[in-house]
């Protein structure tokens, strides 16, 4: 009888860094946990949309307070050898010097992941196991895709809180950035109301 459990592909972070010089241009690999995931490039423009404006706003914001920090999208990774994780998340914060053509950020203080049916569980349950094991890291924030409902996670010491916001009329705050963005501008040209 053949087993129900799923048998997933899996590898250490040096394997994994090997494999990715195979990896068509079409594709986005990432290793969590070691576990292999390969999907397709591509995802409804109302993520990239929302992807952007958070970007835009980061970038923006951070310029206009004089922060040594430096916004990333989509296609920059984060990777932790001791973690066997190297993930591309949808945008991410990295304070400090970068080290002359880095392709990736151990120590991000803030990640957000824009949330589809599809990657929530991954994001949500499996992103978060490494995530949260990064020292830097301030925020997780989860932005869904779909309706207006962003959730944010903030390091409290060796605790974390989870902040909810659903009005559109609202803002969210990223403290470790003296961030603050309101929801409409979140998912502006992307939701009605």
């Amino acid at each position: 009888m053949a087993s129900a459990i799923p048998k997933f592909e899996t590898m250490s972070f040096d394997d994994f860094e090997e494999l990715l010089l195979d990896k068509p241009d079409n594709e986005r690999w990432e290793l969590i946990g070691g576990r292999v995931i390969r999907g397709m490039v591509g995802a409804r423009w109302e993520h990239h949309i929302i992807a952007q404006n958070l970007m835009v706003a980061l970038r923006s914001h951070i310029k206009a307070t004089g922060r040594p920090c430096r916004v990333f999208q989509e296609t920059f990774f984060l990777k932790r050898r001791e973690l066997d994780f190297a993930v591309l998340p949808d945008v991410m914060v990295r304070c400090g010097p970068m080290e002359p053509a880095s392709a990736s950020v151990p120590d991000p203080m803030v990640v957000i992941e824009v949330l589809s049916p599809g990657t929530e569980p991954r994001d949500r349950y499996d992103k978060w196991d490494g995530y949260r094991q990064i020292p830097s890291l301030q925020h997780y924030v989860l932005v869904h895709r779909d309706r207006v409902l962003v959730e944010i996670k903030t390091r409290q010491g060796t605790e974390w809180t989870t902040t909810v916001v659903d009005d559109p009329a609202a803002e969210f705050a990223l403290a470790a950035l003296d961030f603050r963005m309101p929801l409409a501008a979140v998912y502006e040209d992307v939701l009605a109301g």
